[in-house]
């Protein structure tokens, strides 16, 4: 490194590590952006396989979210397509579409009589409401009181899983995620190019800026003394003195970095997180099997497909690209199972998919986010600041004042940087 003395360190090169960094730089301080990887992106990064396009897991930008709004107020150009609009349900291994207009939802065998008109009243109701008076009643508790036709609750739990990429009904707080399917309804992309073509361009913008990007480099220890921050050991024994640190790692991994950190909000942070995990399977295929059938939601089983190329550019050569979702409940993790259980599903929607395979892309058990707003939290925002430590800051999918996804992290990374530039400049 050139210099080791900076107003601000960034721990991270994910999306909420470079908007942070960005926002700092642009303020007129010093920034050091810290990756341990040698790529930048974290679970935003996108990788190639026989030129075809792979995200890590599924991504969704939803457009009345933060990070679309954020990303947008910096320049970022956003580039995709809607999902495929057609939806079709899976019961009990049976496919019917999706009740999901006024005529299809009086139409559907999937539903009685009242299950419809309960259905009709609950789409309009989501569409009306205000999510943030709903209180502190669970998902399940909400539904279950709400919502009396047990296939209109199996059919809005499938909706909160989409939206909310998690499956944790009787811990998730149902006004987030009442909130969250709200966001959903008015508007999602996927984008052109995998998610990479964010952090590309976020990283562009940060150079310019004048943050120092390092690769490689692997923080040992955020050092402090007398209550506030004084700077970052590396793996390599060099130490950066520092006024400010952001760190976008977990809360697990935040913990690990901080010295005494077992006397601080960061222990709490830590045991009161549920992270929310999936395992998906994405594949590059010739061809579907069936046209026309392009997404698709299990009502009994905690799935989804979804054919990304649709509406986005994601191959070279016009492969279409698929993803399969397994949302894992708390304590779910048989990579195995749920690799046949997404074979299944695919074998289902299209049959015969195996013989026109040009990529394919297995995460046993991804983590989605590194916590969730559920029942259980002290308080039901995190950061950004680690009060007892002056100088010292969170973001990522966790630091939510209720936002989810990748609307917590550029909300949180917002937050932070907001909260330095209020603080004087290191000298």
């Amino acid at each position: 490194m050139n210099m080791t003395k900076y107003d601000t360190a960034v721990i991270g090169g994910g999306l909420a590590g470079f908007i942070a960094a960005l926002e700092i730089a642009k303020g007129g301080r010093s920034v050091v952006l810290l990756e341990r990887s040698g790529r930048m992106g974290g679970r935003a990064m996108t990788n190639k396989k026989n030129g075809v396009l792979f995200n890590l897991g599924g991504h969704a930008l939803y457009q009345a979210g933060a990070a679309y709004s954020i990303l947008k107020e910096l320049g970022i150009r956003i580039e995709g397509g809607a999902p495929p609009s057609n939806t079709n349900v899976m019961w009990h291994n049976e496919l019917a579409p999706m009740p999901a207009t006024a005529l299809s939802m009086l139409t559907s065998k999937l539903l009685t009589w009242s299950g419809k008109f309960g259905l009709l009243r609950l789409v309009i109701r989501l569409t009306k409401m205000d999510a943030s008076k709903v209180g502190d009643a669970s998902l399940r508790e909400w539904a279950e009181q709400e919502i009396t036709d047990p296939m209109v609750r199996h059919i809005f739990y499938s909706l909160c899983r989409t939206a909310t990429y998690a499956h944790d009904t009787d811990h998730q707080l149902a006004a987030p995620v009442l909130a969250q399917v709200q966001r959903a309804l008015k508007g999602v992309l996927y984008l052109h190019g995998g998610w990479q073509t964010i952090i590309d361009q976020l990283q562009e913008q940060a150079v310019s800026a004048g943050v120092h990007i390092v690769s490689g480099a692997d923080v040992k220890e955020i050092v402090h003394a007398n209550g506030r921050i004084q700077g970052l050991k590396l793996s390599n024994d060099q130490t950066l003195e520092v006024a400010h640190v952001i760190s976008t790692a977990s809360p697990s991994e935040t913990y690990k970095l901080v010295p005494g950190a077992e006397h601080t909000i960061l222990k709490q942070w830590k045991e009161e997180a549920r992270p929310s995990k999936a395992a998906c399977l994405d594949l590059g295929l010739k061809k579907l099997s069936v046209r026309g059938r392009d997404f698709a939601i299990a009502l009994d089983q905690p799935i989804y497909f979804s054919h990304h190329t649709v509406n986005a550019k994601l191959s070279e050569d016009g492969s279409l690209v698929v993803h399969l979702m397994k949302y894992n409940g708390p304590g779910d993790n048989n990579p195995k199972a749920d690799e046949e259980m997404l074979i299944a599903t695919m074998n289902t929607l299209h049959p015969g998919w195996e013989q026109d395979v040009v990529a394919r892309q297995y995460l046993p058990n991804i983590t989605v986010a590194h916590d969730t707003l559920h029942r259980g939290k002290s308080d039901p925002f995190t950061g950004p600041a680690v009060e007892s430590i002056r100088g010292l800051y969170v973001a990522g999918d966790w630091a939510s004042h209720g936002e989810m996804l990748a609307d917590a992290s550029a909300a949180s990374a917002r937050r932070a940087a907001q909260a330095i530039l209020k603080t004087p400049q290191f000298a």
